[in-house]
């Protein structure tokens, strides 16, 4: 249920992270149709699942709400696992994320992953609208126990919530389990959490490249076998762009680098054409930002990019690369995809 097939020559499973991105000139009912198109074609093209993000307030993605998103996209498919990468569990009340996947798992079940992180994905204002309360993120462990007790029906004869159950939930689906649970990080926290826990747990290389390999490496050291993995199981998101030359590629990936310089200076927007990218005023300093957000994307032709994700698993051992592809237009998106998958024969 955790451990991915790998398919065709990759040497481990390929999966799929999903922003919904939404494209200068393009609408949100745009960016959704293209991510549904793609749900079908992963599936298609033998990506092992397929995840949705969880943001708020930004222009350039759509995937502010992943239980609905993760319902549409289950439908619509038949066999690709479907999850959320993540929700941010400060976001929400433990009861609201239990019912939420307890209903996706009665109705997908043994289809859907129930990814959590422990950042907002938003700004302070818009976190406090989502709960209306304050949230210390130093409180996720009591959240992710209170979210798995939900899950399970599992409260301590003491515990004021011993008679609260989540219906649909673990004591309501007998004979199919519960959404499986993924612990997602950028830095060490949840590595560690993941750990101890026996989680599997998802690595953000595609936003915080510098921590990747002290974070997996913390991951398997503080490792204790549990009822859910006997060994560590890693994944990690991958930022990689294909087309049919490493020049296209290239011209492509700024799209998504611009889009990226503009959210970390304040100016959030739908991502931005080629034309736009290649025409933009940088800045030394925007320049440079760039360069370095490039640096970590894996572009190119079909064949460049299988070297170059060959290359990160090796460097990192991960057990299974997550592929989100960020640029402007769906037909550009889906066809990266498609290229990679057949660098490694997956169809």
């Amino acid at each position: 249920m955790i451990r991915g097939i790998a398919r065709g020559e990759s040497p481990v499973p390929l999966s799929v992270l999903e922003l919904a991105t939404v494209g200068a000139g393009t609408t949100p009912s745009e960016a959704l149709a293209v991510s549904t198109e793609l749900a079908k074609r992963a599936e298609e093209w033998g990506y092992h699942r397929i995840w949705v993000a969880e943001h708020h307030g930004m222009p350039g993605v759509a995937s502010s709400s992943p239980a609905v998103l993760i319902a549409h996209l289950a439908a619509h498919t038949r066999t690709i696992r479907v999850g959320s990468g993540g929700v941010m569990l400060p976001n929400h009340a433990p009861l609201v994320v239990a019912e939420q996947f307890g209903t996706l798992h009665a109705l997908h079940p043994g289809r859907i992953d129930l990814g959590l992180g422990r950042a907002p994905g938003t700004d302070p204002a818009t976190a406090r609208a989502l709960r209306r309360v304050d949230v210390d993120p130093d409180d996720f462990p009591q959240q992710l126990a209170e979210l798995t007790a939900f899950l399970d029906d599992d409260f301590p004869e003491d515990h004021p919530y011993r008679n609260i159950h989540a219906i649909p939930g673990e004591a309501n689906v007998r004979g199919v389990g519960r959404p499986p649970i993924w612990l997602l990080g950028s830095s060490g926290f949840s590595a560690r959490l993941a750990g101890l826990l026996g989680l599997p747990f998802a690595f953000a290389h595609h936003f915080s490249a510098a921590n990747t390999i002290p974070a997996l490496q913390l991951y398997r050291s503080t490792f204790r076998p549990s009822q859910v993995l006997d060994r560590p199981y890693a994944l990690i998101g991958v930022n990689a762009v294909a087309a049919d030359t490493d020049e296209e590629a290239l011209r492509l990936a700024r799209t998504g680098a611009l889009s990226m310089l503009r959210l970390r200076m304040g100016r959030p927007g739908p991502v931005p054409t080629p034309e736009e990218a290649e025409s933009y005023p940088y800045s030394p300093l925007e320049r440079e930002i760039v360069e370095g957000w490039l640096s970590n994307v894996v572009y190119g032709s079909a064949e460049t990019v299988r070297r170059g994700l060959d290359e990160l698993r090796e460097r990192t051992g991960a057990d299974e690369l997550m592929i989100t592809t960020n640029v402007h237009g769906g037909a550009a998106r889906l066809r990266s995809y498609e290229l990679i998958a057949r660098a490694y024969k997956m169809i």
